[in-house]
Parts: C-alpha cells; structure tokens; sequence
C-alpha cells in the first residue's frame, strides 16, 4: 500500500514539472505543495500539514464552504441544463447582482471565466462605438485568450508584439510612477497621460472604443487609483465616443470591505459602463459575467449575430453564485475584509520603522501588498529578497505571492474568512524574516561573501518577535 500510494505521488508531482513547466508554474515550484483538501482560509497536504492561505482570491469566502457545496450539489441533483430554457435561478441571481450595482448597469451575460467576461466585454464595446482601439494601462493582464493577450502589456511585451490598435497609458502609481505621493493632484495628472494616448490615437486617424482597466491593478502590483482618476479618465474617454470598461475580476464581491465594488472606491458620481467579474464569483466554480447599460446592449443585439453561452447561467453555476451572495451577507464578510484587513494594513505599516528594506505598504480591505526595496531613496525593487520572504513563509506554512513588475510586491488577496490572529501570524513571521534571514542576505550580497559565509556558518541568528495584541 505505502508503495502504491508514493509512486501515485511521484506522477502527481514530477509530471507537470516534465509536461507543463514551460507553460504553467506552480507555487513553490522549486517544492511544490500537494494539496489534497481545504477548509475556509487553510490548506491542508498529503501528510496534514496545514497552510494559511494567503493567496486565494477566487475561494472568496472560504475553502470548500458548506452552504456553497450543498447549494451546488443540490441542483445538480434536481436540474443542469443551457439558458435556453426558462429557469428562475438566473432571474434571481441578476436581480441580486443588480442590487450591489448602479442602476443604468441593468443587463448581464453570465459566461465561465474572467477571461470570457474580458473577451465578451470588447465585443460589446466595439459594437456599440464602431470603434477598434483600446487603451490599456502598463503591466496590465485581462487574460489568455488572444484578444485579452493582445490588450495586457504583462503578457505581450513578452511576446515582443503590440498590436496597432492598442495603446498603453502609464499605470497611476504613485510609489514608483511619474506622479508620485507628493505631487499635488496625481489624479488629474494620470488622467491626463491617458488624455495624451487618445490624442495621439486621433491624431493616427483611429478611433478608440475603450479604456479597458482593472479598478485596482493586480499584475502591476496591487496599485490602489488616486481618487478622482476614472472620473477624470471616463470624462476623456467619453469625449470621443468610447466607453469605460472596469475589469473587476480580481477586486469584486466586497474584497475592499467598504463598497461591494472596487470601482465604487472612486465615489458615486463614477460608473462605468461595462464591468467585468469573475474569479471570486462561484468560490471556485467556474463563473463570470459581464454588466451592462441597455443602450450598449441593444447595440449588441441589433448586430443580428446571436450570443448564446453554453454554460453561462446554467441552473448549477447560479445556485453557486447565489450561495456565495448569501454566505458574504450572512457572515459579514465585507466588514470583516475592512476591519481584518485594516489590522493588517497596520501592522505591516508598522514594520516600516523597523525595517529598511518594507518599502511602500498599499492596499484596500483584504486587497493588501507591501513592496519591498534596497534603498529607500532610490526605491529600487528588491526581487531576490520578495522571492526569499515567499520561500520562507512557506516554510513556515504560509502561502504568498509576489506580483508587480519586478516581482518586488508580497500580496494578500486571502478568503475573506481571513481572521485577525492570521494577520497577527502572518505580520509577526514577517518582521522575524526581515530582521534575521533578508538582512544577512543583504550584508552578504553587498559584500560578496554569500558562498563562503553560507558553508562556515550553521548557527542560526536569534529572530525577534513581533508584539500583537489579540482581538
């Protein structure tokens, strides 16, 4: 039995390494984790070593949720079929959505996957304006199909391709950008980069249909807008006949705790007029949709191509989706988001008095990151030390990412189960690799002597604890 059960385990672990390692990495790759079942915001392996789940944003309300299992395995049990057959559960479950959203946002197509909901919305966009162009923000991802490679700069600058009818604008960041923390309206002057783009486009004799972005950027580093950006954007962009496309599939479903939508983060006189979600949308069933205006869609429609979804909006994946609405409400997840996340926000904070290398700490709800740097002068990203504090949370059963350009920014985008003692346990393994670990690497490094020191030495350094208090 012991034999069957390790050779099982050799093809579970050494086949993607040989077969899709060039085209999917895997966390930890250099040693993966087998995850064999979960429960709210931990992981759980092979041997019942659990994992704090730092990363996953698309199980938004937890691991394996009981009241989302049941709900899905009760419909399927009773009916599973297309919308082409009438069925009340995509009635409620749009009425629901429709609830958390403006009201001139009045029509839905439900599809499978954020990347469908991204392709569907510069359909619409296209149709409705007559227009092609897209403007983008730098770094920015939308997903893998090739319309969506085509508009995010973090894949096809890969790729070394740009297409013609795709223009990039700065991303508004005002850690790293052009427009930083001190300028006096960093709003307008990003706004205005973006006006720029457009110009240029007109002045090429092309029309731009959309501005396409994430509210908050993710790829680009968890980058929170400066209030008054997409107004500001969305006034240009209307201007010359396009329209405002929020893609919200990382940042939906009240990961920001004080407004259900990221968008919203930018005051109520902001709407766009397509939104995009996704990802946290059926907790880890497969589930997406893109929200528009009547107006917009009756473009679509009159076209005479009809759009028909196979799976979008089937009984199952609605139930799903409904459950996730009700498990948010019932356990107060968006209040828990901004008062665990605010926790969060703060103790990470804190670390920057202590340590040199946290650079800026940025983030909305449980929406977080902190970026670290060599210097805090000049900023420069500190990629091999972000890569270091990943692998030795790991180790200490505790999963993160990093993300930004350079790779520089440690993320949070956990189950919004996450509860203020993992916060406390996160931060606090934190501040002791910074103190201990990362500094030796950094006086190794600027010394040259990491190969010597690393085989001299075995006694380990006295790691300082960081000081919380428990709510």
């Amino acid at each position: 039995t012991m034999k069957v059960k390790s050779i099982k385990k050799v093809i579970v672990i050494v086949k993607p390494h040989s077969t899709t390692k060039r085209s999917c990495r895997l966390f930890f790759s250099e040693d993966p984790i087998k995850i064999v079942r979960a429960r709210g915001q931990y992981l759980y392996d092979e041997n019942g070593v659990e994992y704090l789940d730092c990363i996953s944003n698309v199980q938004h309300v937890g691991h394996c949720h009981p009241l989302v299992t049941k709900a899905a395995a009760a419909q399927m049990e009773l009916l599973n079929a297309n919308s082409r057959f009438l069925h009340d559960n995509i009635v409620h479950y749009a009425t629901r959505l429709a609830a958390t959203l403006p009201p001139k946002l009045s029509v839905f197509y439900f599809v499978n996957s954020g990347s469908e909901a991204n392709d569907l919305a510069l359909r619409l966009a296209r149709q409705h304006t007559q227009n092609e162009d897209v403007v983008v923000l730098d770094h920015a991802y939308h997903g893998h199909l090739t319309s969506l490679i085509d508009i995010s700069p973090y894949k096809f600058r890969k790729l070394g391709r740009q297409k013609e009818w795709v223009h990039v604008a700065p991303l508004p960041d005002t850690y790293r950008g052009e427009f930083r923390e001190t300028h006096p309206d960093p709003a307008q002057a990003y706004a205005d980069t973006v006006k720029e783009v457009i110009d240029q486009v007109h002045s090429k004799g092309r029309k731009v249909a959309a501005f396409f972005a994430e509210s908050l950027p993710s790829v680009g580093g968890q980058i929170i807008m400066p209030y008054g950006y997409c107004s500001k954007v969305a006034e240009y962009v209307h201007a010359v006949g396009g329209v405002y496309v929020a893609d919200e599939v990382q940042t939906g479903f009240g990961r920001v705790g004080s407004h259900y939508w990221a968008f919203q983060l930018q005051g109520e006189a902001f709407c766009p007029d397509i939104v995009t979600m996704g990802k946290p949308m059926g907790n880890g069933h497969p589930l997406a949709c893109v929200v528009t205006t009547a107006e917009i869609a009756k473009a679509f429609t009159d076209n005479g191509v009809e759009y028909f979804n196979t799976f979008g909006g089937n009984p199952v994946s609605c139930a799903v989706g409904l459950a996730v609405l009700d498990v948010i409400e019932k356990e107060n997840l968006m209040a828990n988001a901004l008062r665990v996340g605010g926790h969060l926000k703060e103790l990470l904070t804190e670390l920057q008095s202590r340590h040199a290398m946290m650079g800026d700490v940025r983030g909305v709800g449980l929406f977080l990151g902190f970026e670290l740097v060599k210097d805090q002068t000049e900023r420069t990203p500190a990629t091999e030390e972000a890569a270091h504090m990943v692998k030795k949370l790991r180790e200490r059963q505790i999963c993160v990412s990093t993300d930004g350009p350079w790779e520089s920014v440690v993320k949070f985008k956990p189950p919004m189960c996450f509860s203020m003692v993992d916060a406390e346990r996160v931060v606090g393994n934190i501040d002791e690799i910074l103190a201990g670990e990362i500094h030796v690497i950094n006086i190794l490094q600027d010394t040259s002597m990491l190969s010597v020191l690393h085989t001299e030495s075995s006694v380990p350094l006295p790691l300082p604890s960081l000081k919380v208090t428990h709510n």
